[in-house]
């Protein structure tokens, strides 16, 4: 059949666009940095810059997202971090602002629409328990009646949280290459073991252990559910002493858990104790009693990474803390859904 030019070829999409809300700009600026760098291919690659947008918070609390630019046609992705600790906004407030700028982009008349949201709110609402809703459900459906058609996030805390989305494709980034790198790459520790802070961490720890060639032991919680963040004992299955250990965690909130895990490694002889994380929240008290840790030598080095970004001030007054940044993964995998590219290539 004779190409008329109706139909696409491989690595035809549209042009290439990235806006962002207010709690998103920073980490949509090291997004487009790295996307401008030296590191991509020079004949797909142009000089992007930040598409521009107004975000209106009015009297009564009503979020409206103005697009002040032609999108028409593109492959358009916005970028939102719902948890900001560099912003008095809240959580529901950056949802919301993402909704509004994902449908203002649908009006707009956008060609695709990706929601870039390293953290994905509410995640941990996934399952019933009790008479509650499952509200990670919901920010899917939201997402999808907003108008996006992709949703790019980092470590989802679960995964039945990608069988939420009808319509929408969901790509689940995960940050333990980056970390491994980085730990390896700044950190000369010998002796070391791999430990999963709890059951639910085994898969993330087991891989950790097969890629650094380590042992691997596993911490056992038992969790009181009538209450927030609250453990009622732990056990230990692996043998620690006079090791230095690794504990790998997808999210850290107000830090409670993975302080009472390092504590109970030290009770059974561990050396030095590291974490890494993909999401470090460090809700409440736990910048706090991070800090106490550290000063009693109970943990040597938290290493998180920059999807929930606390920035060098932080870095530099939290001598515990390591900041590593995830967006350049981001940005490889908008570079490769762009050019019709393998995304899975990425992730092995």
């Amino acid at each position: 059949m004779e190409d008329n030019g109706l139909y696409k070829r491989k690595g035809e999409r549209g042009a290439l666009s990235i806006m962002a809300c207010d709690s998103g700009k920073a980490f949509a600026e090291r997004i487009i940095n790295m996307l401008n760098s030296s590191s991509f291919d020079d004949e797909a690659k142009h000089h992007i810059r930040l598409t521009h947008s107004s975000e209106i918070t009015f009297a009564n609390g009503e979020i409206k997202t103005v697009i002040t630019e032609n999108i028409r046609g593109d492959d358009h992705y916005i970028v939102q971090c719902f948890d900001d600790p560099k912003s008095e906004k809240s959580i529901n407030d950056n949802l919301m602002a993402l909704m509004t700028a994902i449908n203002a982009a649908y009006q707009s008349d956008a060609d695709s629409i990706t929601a870039v949201i390293p953290q994905y709110a509410y995640s941990r609402q996934e399952r019933k328990k009790t008479r509650e809703g499952i509200t990670a459900k919901q920010i899917a459906q939201f997402l999808e009646a907003s108008g996006a058609n992709r949703v790019i996030t980092l470590d989802v805390h679960a995964e039945a949280v990608m069988g939420f989305f009808t319509h929408a494709t969901m790509e689940d980034l995960h940050a333990s290459h980056t970390l491994i790198k980085h730990f390896q790459d700044n950190y000369n520790v010998e002796n070391l073991m791999i430990t999963a802070p709890d059951v639910g961490g085994a898969e993330k720890a087991r891989f950790y252990s097969k890629t650094m060639q380590c042992d691997l032991a596993i911490v056992d919680k038992a969790r009181d559910y009538s209450k927030a963040s609250v453990v009622e004992s732990m056990r230990l299955v692996g043998d620690v002493q006079g090791k230095n250990v690794l504990l790998p965690d997808d999210m850290i909130s107000t830090g409670g858990t993975i302080v009472n895990a390092a504590k109970l490694l030290k009770d059974k002889g561990a050396d030095k104790i590291y974490i890494t994380c993909s999401l470090p929240f460090f809700n409440g008290y736990a910048a706090e009693l991070f800090s106490k840790a550290y000063e009693e030598h109970v943990i040597e080095r938290i290493i998180g990474t920059d999807a929930v970004f606390h920035g060098p001030e932080f870095v530099k007054a939290n001598p515990w803390y390591d900041e590593v940044s995830i967006a350049p993964l981001f940005a490889k995998v908008i570079y490769h859904i762009n050019q019709k590219r393998s995304v899975s290539e990425l992730l092995r």
